[in-house]
């Protein structure tokens, strides 16, 4: 019960945090006030602006505060999948070619269910590239999984996206 909370956990924030500028990034009068300026304190003003008062909510349902839904939802960051803090888990599960952490780490990663069996059975494969010592850091483990996925024909299109 423990492994699948943990899975869910990792697979609701993970999926959460794929919407980027809701309404588009010139949405909202936050954006309006401090159109021009950067830095970290405009950014956050402007965020609570929007924020607080819920206008680009509203310019979103009216299409007003320079606030549109036509366009898609990007997200530019990095995945948030957090290999380290599952990582005994994650490795035991690579060894044995199937487990939940692995699950979690294929859906992290945007693996279809049909090209699940793939993923699992490449890392499988790989497992000794993937841990080649005891105390290998959860980056490199990250980076080795992609290494992984570019060389396997059918998981190349999950990394080319990311």
């Amino acid at each position: 019960m423990k492994k699948l909370l943990l899975a869910s956990a990792i697979v609701l924030s993970s999926s959460a945090s794929f919407a980027v500028a809701p309404g588009g990034p010139n949405c909202g009068w936050g954006n309006m006030l401090f159109a021009g300026q950067s830095g970290l304190p405009s950014h956050l003003v402007a965020s609570v602006t929007n924020g607080t008062s819920g206008n680009n909510t509203f310019g979103m349902t009216l299409g007003t505060n320079g606030c549109s839904t036509d366009g898609t939802l990007t997200y530019g960051g990095k995945k948030m999948i957090n290999v380290g803090a599952i990582m005994d888990e994650f490795s035991e599960d690579v060894a044995r070619g199937d487990g939940e952490a692995l699950t979690a780490v294929a859906v992290s990663f945007g693996v279809t269910a049909e090209d699940r069996p793939v993923f699992k059975q490449a890392l499988h494969q790989n497992f000794n590239s993937l841990f080649p010592h005891a105390d290998v850091a959860a980056e490199d483990v990250m980076a080795s999984i992609v290494e992984v996925m570019k060389n396997d024909q059918r998981l190349v299109k999950y990394v080319s996206q990311a």
